[in-house]
């Protein structure tokens, strides 16, 4: 098998997404926070903040401490990241056998590739980046030249390198931890180890610094932990915790002698320095805790777990104990069932594997929120320590339907459970489990005769009234949601096979069964009902049935992975699919019902145009897709899939563009496409490193300037528009009636004392008239005249043009005067006004000049009329004006023309089309 490098493998992967889906664009994935590989911290002097930085796979997002706010997530790497590590300026990952310099979290500034194998330690220190690999082959890069500095491979059986870290004040020098439990002082600037400690035989798993001088903890795999003098080789006392291994140290640096140590069962304990003991202890996370960092001059701790949370610990209980401060987390196992929660599309809730209901918003990850686990004893529970072993927790929740009606006067989701006959209860405006365990008479413990059945479907009413359920045992059982009471039974049983899908219709005139053996019933929705109204018989089993409500349209997934829709009002097939050749997991309808999109277990999702009775797209995904649910809006697809945390957001190319549809056939192989990343349109690894060449010395979150910047005039065959205000040239034809509508009504006031002021040019930007007057060359301080005229600058930048034919520097000048300026400049040209013909010739071979550049289009329309305005009858005097005139005429004209041709096009077009439509 042939490895690939990282540039080959990002290309290969980017191949692969070109392929893609013709209906939907990957966005972003919810509900990740961390994984295993250890966060780091890093204090923001600028923002007065400490950013938290964690990994989520191949790329990592950076928190703010203040409120756990997410402020961005960086681009993909070629593989997942196995460290972590950041200093004042830039934030470094090791991926695939490579080290990248992140800044500002965003862009790639150097990529230090050498290591043979994966870098699983990272060190930044001044100028220096220490890494080790697993060949345990520790390398010194210089941070601003890429450059190996020194490499120093270790014989993995004598000192494996385990942990590193760099003591204050020891220049030059590093502390090695290895799995023998030995310790090293490694002078890397001579590459020399200064001495070897020896004090413990368990595995070295971390070293922290003390904030006093000379001093380390240490942390071992069997849950010792030292304070070890570097200086004097000297334990100056050690601690043990009996959980297990050290997995993180950390000291707290806000007064108290508190020493925090994490470890591998999910509890942390603090150790008091002076009086050498336990202070106190916390179960913080399921899994074992990964990071454990004290921010600096604060009583609060950081953690994170690869149970997908983070949290934040503040230190102000009465015993000197910590409280939780601010969680972020997802679920720690798989979601199974997601679904869509309102009408507003913001909120899509998703119960997991591992017994919680969660709620996710597509807004702001703030916003995310827990309902908490599903319970047999919600009491018991609440009082226990959420992670010990609970026997109270139910099974994990397989599907669920929720409505919106009485969201605020009662409980509005109901739920099934994998292998049990208790329907739960829970509501989202309270966001906790409802007081509602739902179980029919012949169902209760003292009238069971067969423990095997179960829940398999239900449903939940329009009205949010009641809530229907099936019953493996082919039992339909009608219950009210808000008081718990059973209400009514559908048949006795309802069918003789296992009840596979439920659906009601908006006035609950009728209710919809269909089972495992192929038969879809129609029921009266009240009364005591004994028999069906219709029976329509399938050819195959039932597999899942899902339906769109305003449409009155039922979608039934068959064993044999066919897929019909029913008309609930007529009862009758209206459309059939083929093409999935595996089990079905899960269906939604479009917004408007014109799509129904499946998901099954051979990894595709595939959309039919129900109209058309076509499939319209399909695409193959990585792990197949166990539930999908489409936004009320029609913008977003939601999908979870096999043994992955996250939720992923697709979104629906066309509502932003036009996207033309056609039939697909579908046997034709399913096009590969990527999961979404954590990052709406993440940012490509190559596309990262072509700002490489970017300095270094850019000030933190400073935006990259290599960008692509649109030029003024895309080309000279095409007219142009100046893209200034249309305040800037609209009003000089109406100057004269803005003057006098905006004229004081009484005077300016003269000061009694005015300052003392420079002359200045007039014009947007402020510069002082320093050329007007000329200094005698005999020193005198008086000012000679050069010419007998009182000419503007932009009157002497057109004489200037007479000579050089370069009327660039006057367009320039009289594009960034004001209205009032451009009307002042024109009008100064008239000799009467202390202008000359010269300069008036000039101005009219300069909106010739600009004709004929097809540049600044409407800004020459604009300084033409008000040329002629202001002169009118006194041009014709000079037979040179005259003559300028005319050419300007004819270049006009031509120039209009082409525009006016377009403008008669373009309304034509528009008009046609109109008039089809109506």
């Amino acid at each position: 098998m042939t490895h690939l490098q990282p540039e080959e493998k990002e290309v290969e992967s980017r191949g692969a997404f070109k392929e893609s889906s013709r209906i939907f664009r990957r966005n972003r994935a919810l509900g990740y926070v961390s994984n295993q590989v250890p966060a780091v911290t890093r204090y923001v002097q600028r923002r007065r903040d400490t950013l938290i930085i964690t990994c989520i796979g191949r790329s990592f997002q950076v928190y703010t401490a203040s409120h756990l706010r997410l402020l961005h997530v960086s681009g993909l790497h070629p593989d997942e990241i196995t460290a972590l590590a950041t200093d004042r300026l830039h934030t470094y990952t090791a991926s695939n056998k490579c080290i990248y310099a992140w800044r500002a979290g965003k862009h790639i500034r150097h990529v230090y590739r050498g290591h043979q194998k994966d870098v699983h330690l990272l060190l930044p220190f001044g100028s220096s980046l220490i890494s080790v690999d697993r060949d345990n082959v520790l390398k010194v890069w210089s941070i601003p030249t890429e450059e190996v500095y020194l490499e120093v491979p270790f014989r993995i059986e004598e000192f494996k390198i385990t942990a590193v870290a760099h003591p204050p004040t020891y220049i030059n020098k590093i502390v090695l931890g290895s799995q023998q439990g030995l310790l090293k002082i490694l002078n890397i600037k001579k590459n020399t180890v200064v001495c070897t400690l020896n004090h413990h035989e368990s595995r070295i798993t971390c070293i922290e610094t003390a904030p006093a001088l000379d001093v380390v903890a240490v942390g071992y795999g069997d849950g010792s932990i030292q304070l070890i003098n570097l200086k004097f080789d000297e334990v100056l006392m050690g601690f043990k915790q009996d959980w297990g291994q050290v997995t993180s140290l950390a000291f707290r640096t806000d007064g108290p002698p508190i020493l925090v140590s994490a470890c591998s069962n999910g509890y942390m304990a603090f150790w008091n320095l002076e009086e050498r003991k336990l202070a106190g202890q916390l179960h913080a996370h399921e899994d074992q805790v990964t990071t454990a960092i004290c921010l600096p001059s604060e009583p609060v701790v950081f953690t994170t777990s690869p149970d997908n949370s983070m949290k934040l610990f503040v230190f102000d209980m009465p015993d000197g104990g910590a409280r939780q401060l601010r969680i972020r987390e997802g679920h720690t196992k798989p979601p199974l069932c997601i679904r869509y929660h309102g009408n507003s599309g913001v909120s899509i809730l998703s119960s997991g594997e591992d017994s919680t209901l969660r709620v996710f918003s597509t807004l702001s990850e703030s916003l995310n929120k827990s309902m908490g686990r599903a319970s047999y004893n919600p009491k018991s529970t609440k009082t226990k320590n959420r992670f010990q072993y609970d026997k109270y927790i139910m099974p994990p929740i397989v599907e669920f339907t929720s409505d919106t009606t009485r969201e605020k006067e009662w409980d509005n989701i109901a739920a099934i459970h994998t292998g049990i006959i208790q329907t739960t209860t829970w509501t989202f405006d309270k966001n906790r489990m409802g007081q509602h365990r739902l179980v029919p008479q012949q169902f209760e413990n003292k009238n069971r005769t067969n423990f095997l059945n179960e829940t398999t479907c239900i449903v939940l009413t329009h009205c949010g009234n009641f809530v229907i359920v099936g019953y493996s045992s082919g039992d339909i059982e009608r219950f009210n949601i808000q008081s718990g009471i059973h209400r009514a039974s559908y048949g006795s049983p309802g069918h003789k096979m296992a009840v596979r899908g439920l659906a009601t219709d908006n006035l609950n005139q009728c209710v919809i069964s269909g089972c495992s053996e192929g038969l879809l019933k129609f029921w009266p929705f009240k009364g005591k009902v004994e028999k069906p109204l219709a029976v329509l018989r399938l050819a195959d089993g039932i597999a899942l049935m899902r339906q769109h409500r305003e449409s009155s349209m039922l979608a039934i997934g068959l064993e044999t992975f066919k897929v019909f829709v029913v008309d609930m009002h007529t009862r009758v097939i209206v459309r059939k699919f083929a093409g999935h050749t595996a089990k079905l997991n899960d269906m939604t309808f479009s917004p408007d019902s014109r799509w129904l999109i499946t998901a099954a277990m051979d990894s595709t999702i595939k959309v039919w145009d129900i109209p058309s009775a076509y499939m319209v797209d399909h695409f193959r995904v990585e792990r197949p897709c166990v539930s999908l649910t489409m936004s009320p809006n029609g913008d977003f697809l939601a999908t979870a899939h096999v043994n992955l945390l996250g939720v992923y957001l697709w979104a629906n190319k066309t509502l932003f563009n036009q996207v033309s549809l056609r039939s697909i056939d579908p046997k034709e192989p399913a096009p590969y496409v990527g999961l979404p990343t954590n990052v709406c349109d993440a940012i490509e690894l190559e596309d990262c490193l072509q700002e490489l060449e970017i300095d270094d010395d850019a000030e933190e979150g400073e935006l990259v300037d290599a960008k692509y910047e649109t030029p003024s005039q895309l080309s000279e065959e095409l007219i142009t528009l100046s893209g200034l205000a249309a305040s800037r040239w609209q009003n000089l034809l109406d100057l004269e009636l803005i003057k006098q509508r905006n004229k004081p009504k009484a005077p300016p006031k003269a000061p009694k004392q005015a300052p003392f002021f420079l002359p200045t040019v007039s014009g947007l930007e402020l510069r002082f008239d320093v050329e007007n007057g000329q200094k005698a060359e005999d020193g005198s301080h008086f000012r000679q005249a050069t010419v007998l005229n009182n000419l503007t600058g932009f009157g002497k930048l057109l004489e200037v043009t007479a000579s050089s034919g370069d009327f660039a520097p006057a367009v320039s000048h009289i594009t960034k005067l004001g209205p009032s300026m451009v009307d002042f400049e024109i009008k100064s040209m008239h000799p009467d006004a202390g202008g000359t013909l010269l300069a008036m010739l000039q101005f009219i071979k300069m909106i010739e000049f600009m004709f004929g550049t097809n540049h600044n289009f409407e800004l020459a329309q604009s300084y033409l009329s008000v040329f002629l305005r202001s002169h009118g009858l006194g041009l014709t005097d000079s037979a040179e004006l005259v003559r300028a005139l005319r050419s300007v005429s004819k270049v006009q004209e031509e120039a209009w023309q082409r525009v006016e041709e377009k403008l008669i096009y373009g309304t034509g077009v528009v008009a046609a089309l109109r008039n089809f439509a109506h």
